[in-house]
């Protein structure tokens, strides 16, 4: 027998609170582009300007399109008056074959002709919806309420179908993103309270929308999302910040670091003492590190630490 220093340490709550670095970002960006080409009508909306669901944009000169509308809805108008022929034709092709005045197979061509006269129709008026939506595409309009960060397209430029006619943000709400690692990403759940510190000194509130699912493959951290109200449209994007994220309650033992060892195999563990006065191994999981040495889990709720 040899004689230890054994401390009891008994289970306690650590923080609820994680912090995170990280920075604001636009809770929704979006680049407009053209679906069609054609010259710009419109005057230029400046940066910076607010614009809300369905403002326009961008307005493209029409050119032949209403014409090609108008020549379509003409093709279709005359496609529905051949199906009402061959439909006439049809009945009466019937009528006279029943009463044994016309052979049966002039009553299949007339049918045919039919057929043959809907899928007319049915292309014509394909035609004319393609004509009506050529002529939608020239009205380019903002897909929701934000701010413009860059100038719209300038009147008189020629816009080709992929064009960028504007860059739209919405800055309210707005999203303050952190990267958690391994260790605090389980201590997370969305609909947590959270608040930041902005590097212009403001500070926010909010609440987790997001926990990535995945790591970045670079940093091995999982992205976390906080919505915070930006009524006033202060906090810019891409501004720092520091985020404290309340987090699941954890118990844990905080060990001095020099009480930490190893077993045979290399696990690492803490030796404890018996009531009998007899030492054994125990592994342990680091939770997070502290000024007075490391919170570990699984101990026993009261331990003899040597």
């Amino acid at each position: 027998p040899f004689a230890v220093v054994v401390e009891r340490l008994s289970e306690q709550d650590l923080e609820s609170a994680i912090v995170l670095r990280g920075r604001s970002e636009a809770s929704r960006s979006v680049e407009v582009r053209a679906q069609t080409s054609g010259l710009v009508l419109s005057e230029p909306r400046a940066r910076g300007s607010q614009v809300a669901e369905g403002d326009l944009l961008c307005e493209l000169d029409p050119g032949t399109r209403a014409a090609s509308l108008a020549e379509a809805q003409a093709r279709l108008s005359g496609a529905e008056a051949g199906l009402a022929e061959a439909e006439l034709n049809q009945t009466t092709a019937t009528r006279l074959a029943e009463g044994g005045f016309r052979a049966q197979n002039t009553t299949a061509s007339a049918e045919a002709m039919v057929e043959a006269a809907r899928a007319n129709v049915e292309a014509a008026r394909a035609g004319v919806e393609a004509a009506e939506a050529e002529l939608d595409r020239l009205t380019i309009t903002a897909p929701f309420a934000g701010i413009l960060e860059a100038d719209t397209a300038e009147r008189g430029s020629l816009m080709q179908q992929g064009g960028l006619c504007a860059t739209v943000y919405r800055l309210d709400p707005m999203l303050i993103v952190g990267f958690a690692a391994e260790a605090q990403i389980d201590r997370l759940a969305v609909g947590a309270m959270a608040g930041a510190q902005l590097s212009n000194g403001r500070q926010v509130q909010g609440r987790v929308t997001f926990l990535a699912r995945a790591a970045d493959p670079a940093t091995r951290t999982f992205r976390v999302e906080v919505t915070v109200p930006n009524p006033d449209l202060a906090i810019r994007d891409g501004l720092s910040a520091d985020i404290l994220i309340a987090a699941t309650a954890t118990r844990g033992h905080l060990v001095p670091g020099s009480a930490l060892t190893i077993d045979d195999e290399g696990v690492l563990g803490l030796r404890l003492v018996d009531e009998t006065n007899h030492t054994f191994f125990v592994p342990v999981r680091v939770l997070r590190d502290a000024p007075q040495g490391f919170w570990v889990a699984g101990l026993p709720e009261t331990a003899d630490v040597i």
